[in-house]
């Protein structure tokens, strides 16, 4: 049972720190380019642990998200927990991708999640930008995946036991 309270923490705390990077004031010029820092560590915590993080604790932390941000409840919430649904579908194949397939993987994810915030603040008469810029999150995501997989994957050998 000290591992099953152990890894709750460690997953806890780090998407704490996913919080913080989310929510850190950037120049208006990069905003665009925020990566989804939640999307990626929820990704990371179901495939890596999928019989102990599921689908309830990415509702939960999409809730969090939705609060911090101010935005539309549920938005966020909705959208993590699809990311949670397919990562526990697959998440047998997706840890035997290399870190590169795996940032195609959470681009894919990144660009399905994005669409729908944008399609849902539509549907709900929020302000939308009218460019197609806020898919750079997409890019960015991808491409800090590899380093952001090791750091993730030492953090889970070094504190969880299996």
């Amino acid at each position: 049972m000290k591992s099953r309270s152990a890894s709750l923490w460690i997953v806890t705390i780090s998407l704490f720190f996913a919080y913080l990077l989310a929510v850190v004031p950037l120049p208006e010029w990069a905003m665009d380019w925020r990566p989804m820092w939640a999307l990626m560590f929820v990704f990371y915590w179901t495939m890596a642990l999928p019989y102990r993080i599921g689908l309830g604790f990415a509702w939960a932390a999409g809730l969090v998200l939705d609060v911090l941000e101010g935005g539309l409840l549920g938005v966020n919430a909705l959208t993590l927990l699809i990311v949670a649904y397919i990562t526990l579908s697959f998440h047998q194949r997706l840890r035997m991708y290399t870190q590169l397939q795996q940032s195609g993987v959470v681009f894919f994810l990144c660009i399905v999640t994005l669409a729908l915030n944008h399609w849902l603040k539509v549907i709900n008469d929020q302000l939308v930008s009218e460019s197609w810029g806020f898919f750079l999150a997409a890019l960015s995501s991808a491409a800090i995946w590899p380093a952001l997989f090791l750091l993730l994957r030492g953090l889970r050998r070094g504190f969880i036991n299996h």
